[in-house]
């Protein structure tokens, strides 16, 4: 049974468009955190792009004393290998194939479509986009870190295997450690993946340099 859709925030750069981009929000946020953003990219205007925004569901979540909150996937811990609850990151990967879904059935190719996701979301576009059985446009994965990297080698999709990855991650983010992002993208150049890897000096969070080079990429893969 396929998974339901999630609700989602839409916002169309330009009628008819021939780019979709889905971006995934972090822990606690909601697909309302990112909109603000779209106009910062100063994507061209010739670029059309269908931003999706997905709302994460509601589920309790260990490392915040079981809080119920939006979350991609429970966290029993503050380490990186028990960060992943991977039966909620599987749930997840189902649920945002189901926008890719929706997106082709409204007429737009895999290979016109990024995923994009900040923390949680990040894990969850780049563990869902390895794996899509379809070429994707691109993958972008801010201040976030890789899943279950030793079940890439045999999980990994052929389709994305060079897939133009986004990375970026703050030199002195305390919630998912610069060192994580790091080993992260240094396993995926391993693997032959093609990063684009950039550092700036902040937090957990998401600065207008980082827009900027975001903005840049995206009018490049898309």
């Amino acid at each position: 049974m396929s998974a339901e859709v999630l609700p989602s925030i839409e916002l169309e750069t330009a009628p008819n468009p021939t780019a979709s981009v889905i971006w995934l929000h972090g822990l606690g946020a909601d697909g309302n955190d990112f909109v603000p953003i779209v106009p910062e990219l100063r994507l061209s205007q010739s670029l059309r792009v269908r931003f999706v925004f997905p709302h994460a569901p509601v589920r309790a979540v260990t490392i915040n004393n079981g809080m119920r909150m939006r979350a991609w996937y429970d966290i029993a811990a503050a380490d990186l290998n028990s960060r992943a609850d991977l039966i909620g990151v599987r749930e997840s990967q189902a649920q945002l194939e189901a926008v890719i879904v929706r997106e082709t059935a409204r007429g737009m190719p895999s290979e016109r479509i990024v995923l994009a996701g900040f923390s949680q979301g990040g894990a969850i576009a780049l563990y869902t986009g390895l794996r899509h059985a379809e070429r994707l446009a691109g993958i972008m994965a801010l201040s976030t870190y890789l899943i279950a990297p030793d079940k890439l080698a045999t999980e990994a999709s052929v389709a994305n295997r060079r897939v133009p990855i986004f990375m970026a991650h703050g030199t002195a983010d305390p919630v998912v450690r610069f060192q994580w992002g790091e080993a992260s993208k240094r396993m995926l150049e391993a693997a032959g993946y093609p990063i684009a890897w950039h550092t700036y000096r902040m937090e957990h969070s998401v600065c207008l340099e980082e827009v900027e080079a975001i903005g840049a990429w995206l009018t490049k893969v898309s």
